[in-house]
């Protein structure tokens, strides 16, 4: 009986932590072009060019937008690689 709700408990552990959702923030800067931005979207966050060219005018204008939602480890995934290439961008 123990055992079960052992396993009970990290079923729920596990699915709290896939059900937690994490943010990619990307802000604005004044280096890079419109048109780099558009290319790593869609390289690295995987948006089509509308999605992309959206993101990016959202950016330019507010400051910053969220470009990606999802798991912790995707999302810092995405943020490394978004940092790669000289992109200014965090995980919320």
């Amino acid at each position: 009986m123990l055992k079960e709700v052992t396993i009970k408990e990290e079923e729920t552990d596990l699915l709290e932590d896939i059900s937690e959702e994490y943010k990619v923030l990307l802000y604005n800067d004044e280096v890079n072009t419109f048109d780099w931005v558009i290319e790593c979207l869609i390289d690295i966050c995987k948006h089509d060019e509308l999605q992309a060219e959206q993101c990016a005018l959202l950016v330019h204008y507010k400051g910053k937008a969220v470009v990606k939602v999802g798991g912790i480890e995707e999302m810092k995934n995405i943020c490394e690689a978004l940092c790669n290439r000289d992109l200014a961008a965090a995980v919320e």
